[in-house]
């Protein structure tokens, strides 16, 4: 009984640890991670693929993600304080992706500016990366994954005299993942393309690109095995282009104003 009463109170403990509030958006997300901790480690893995994967020298790609990436810095401002940003091109021409880690390191694939085909689309691109780590969507999913485990352990210590005590482990584990952790990630996912928006909007990107860019994705996809939209961590790309596209009377008049004063 003592025991569990411990880790109940360690429970609440980490439930009361830390909160967020997301830029752009409001929410409140839990919160355990300190930022100087997640800006340690993005850093240190930023430079770990670097050292991995081949850097493009390429000019002409170099220049255009510098270019677009420099107005989505301005954008972003005081939602990113302490970045250092680096923006870096990755010769993978058959890797359609992005990705973006705290403290402004943005790093995009040669294969996705091919299909990326114009300024606007790669904004919108680039501006969902960055958002992610404005949101602190990855030290929120550690936070996530802490509170899990935690929880984890009370009910272990409480059914320690239980002959089902397997089953019961099991059985939390499937609805932590299916119940909490997949329908957070498609959570962020949302939230990262909504903070993109505005990030392109503001700085002077037309937010419609990120209908055609999915759109072309979604081309790209087809005829691909998907997992049920239940059971990935992305939504899927009909489902995020009608997202993107409901989100369009919030960030047009953002981009109306930034294009007025430009």
């Amino acid at each position: 009984m003592k025991q569990s009463a411990l880790g109940f109170l360690g429970l609440a403990a980490l439930a009361l640890g830390g909160c967020y509030t997301v830029p752009e958006t409001g929410r409140q997300s839990l919160m355990l991670v300190p930022a100087g901790e997640e800006l340690q480690l993005g850093a240190n893995e930023f430079r770990n693929i670097k050292g991995q994967q081949r850097v493009s020298n390429d000019p002409a790609l170099n220049a255009r993600v510098h270019r677009v990436g420099e107005r989505i810095a301005r954008a972003v401002g005081s939602d990113l304080p302490s970045a250092q940003w680096e923006l870096v091109v990755f010769d993978d021409p058959k890797e359609i992706n992005a990705f973006a880690l705290p403290g402004g390191k943005v790093g995009v694939y040669s294969g996705l500016l091919k299909v990326a085909q114009t300024d606007d689309e790669l904004a919108v691109v680039m501006g969902h990366e960055i958002g992610h780590v404005t949101a602190r969507h990855g030290a929120e999913r550690m936070s996530e994954a802490m509170l899990i485990a935690a929880g984890g352990i009370l009910l272990d210590v409480g059914l320690r005299d239980d002959s089902h005590r397997g089953a019961w482990r099991a059985a939390y584990g499937v609805s932590a993942t299916i119940g909490v952790v997949l329908p957070y990630s498609r959570l962020n996912e949302n939230e990262a393309d909504e903070i993109g928006l505005i990030y392109a909007a503001k700085a002077g990107y037309d937010p419609r690109a990120g209908i055609t860019f999915w759109q072309r994705m979604l081309e790209e996809s087809k005829g691909k095995t998907k997992l049920p939209s239940f059971l990935s961590t992305h939504p899927t790309d009909e489902n995020r282009i009608h997202h993107i596209q409901s989100l369009m009377p919030k960030v047009m008049p953002t981009y109306e104003r930034s294009r007025n004063t430009s």
